[in-house]
């Protein structure tokens, strides 16, 4: 049964990670910021959480592309300007809220290319400003969402319980 379980995850691994190379990706904000508000997927797409991080940032400071790809979208979303690169292996990166635009849609980008410049109020922050960086593959009821520290070697490690093994005690 373990030998199964074993065969079945590495088979949906793949599909449920998404895969990096050490350079490919890089932090949208230079000097490392600070992670202000986690990664919380919740268990179905409908329930409430947060499909990204918040990153500590300054009013002003250039937002950087974490990676290459293509400009997917500038624009507002509700009250804020959020802009979103494609990268060529279908993941789809976010960055809001944004003030000043220095790329439009359409435009190829590599990685640390300026984006934009940060704005304050990005609701939900628990500091003065950050900048909420997401991660998806997909759209609407496809969308499947990820941690975007692991485009950076950041994410924290989350070990799952053997369901085989004995309780402790």
């Amino acid at each position: 049964m373990r030998i199964i379980a074993g065969f079945l995850l590495c088979l949906l691994l793949p599909a449920a990670t998404p895969v990096r190379a050490a350079s490919e990706y890089a932090w949208p904000l230079d000097p490392r910021p600070a992670v202000a508000r986690p990664f919380a997927n919740p268990d179905e797409r409908w329930q409430p959480g947060h499909r990204g991080v918040d990153l500590a940032g300054s009013a002003g400071q250039t937002v950087h592309a974490a990676g290459a790809g293509r400009v997917h979208h500038v624009g507002r979303v509700d009250d804020r300007i959020v802009i979103s690169v494609l990268h060529p292996n279908g993941l789809l990166t976010t960055y809001e809220p944004i003030t000043e635009s220095g790329v439009a849609e359409g435009d190829e980008v590599t990685v640390g290319t300026a984006l934009g410049t940060l704005a304050a109020g990005h609701p939900g922050c628990p500091v003065a400003v950050c900048l909420h960086w997401g991660l998806r593959r997909g759209s609407g009821h496809a969308a499947r969402y990820f941690n975007p520290l692991l485009l950076v070697g950041a994410a924290p490690v989350r070990l799952l319980p053997d369901a085989g093994a004995a309780p402790s005690g």
